[in-house]
């Protein structure tokens, strides 16, 4: 039973490696959920991460269904959901620098609730096209086509890929709240700081308004 799901080993510990290598790869979901835990705390930091992690796994449940081979298929819903990936990033770079960690590490700036958080982290997966691309392209790497089990073996590598990534982001959330409690003395640097995520986002909604189906 359990073998319709797992890959052999040596595929299993060759797709781990490139999972924590590949989980250490920046991206607008990591620029998420370290920026929202300098703004505002370690629990904004794991709500974020929580609702990336979300993202992942329904983008796992579409590709094994094979949904997400239709969405990476179709230029227009391509097309349609980086336009609104796009934007929605440019927003939360604008929204790093109206409500950035220089206005929340003294308090006088808004602290957004957790259950907000979560849902941003939720959408910057969600409106990802290039996520459903990567999923689409990299998870069958370590499955045989002909396998019988395709599916339960897809669905099993993308649920694994979140779960062998858990203490790596929660490290580095860990590492980030202890560098905010350093940039609290100094508001300058925090200042830049909030600019400096806003650049990342705004690169990344950038780069994914640019972004073509392959």
């Amino acid at each position: 039973m359990l073998s319709e799901f797992v890959p052999t080993l040596p595929v299993l510990a060759a797709y781990t490696i490139a999972s924590v290598v590949l989980g250490l790869t920046p991206g607008p979901d990591m620029t998420l959920f370290l920026s929202k835990t300098v703004a505002q705390s370690r629990s904004a930091g794991l709500a974020a991460f929580g609702g990336a992690m979300t993202g992942l796994v329904i983008h796992t449940v579409l590709i094994a269904a094979g949904l997400s081979v239709l969405l990476a298929t179709s230029e227009t819903a391509f097309t349609v959901l980086k336009v609104v990936g796009a934007a929605y990033l440019a927003y939360l770079a604008v929204d790093a620098v109206r409500h950035g960690s220089a206005l929340s590490l003294d308090r006088r700036g808004r602290r957004e609730r957790l259950d907000s958080v979560y849902l941003k982290g939720l959408l910057v997966n969600l409106l990802n096209p290039k996520i459903i691309v990567f999923f689409v392209t990299f998870l069958p790497q370590f499955v045989s086509p002909t396998d019988p089990d395709a599916t339960k073996k897809l669905l099993f590598l993308g649920l694994f890929f979140a779960v062998v990534n858990i203490p790596v982001c929660v490290a580095l959330i860990v590492f980030a709240d202890r560098i905010a409690g350093l940039l609290r003395r100094s508001p300058r640097i925090t200042r830049a700081v909030d600019w400096a995520f806003a650049t990342v986002l705004g690169a990344f909604a950038v780069r994914l308004a640019l972004a073509e189906a392959r």
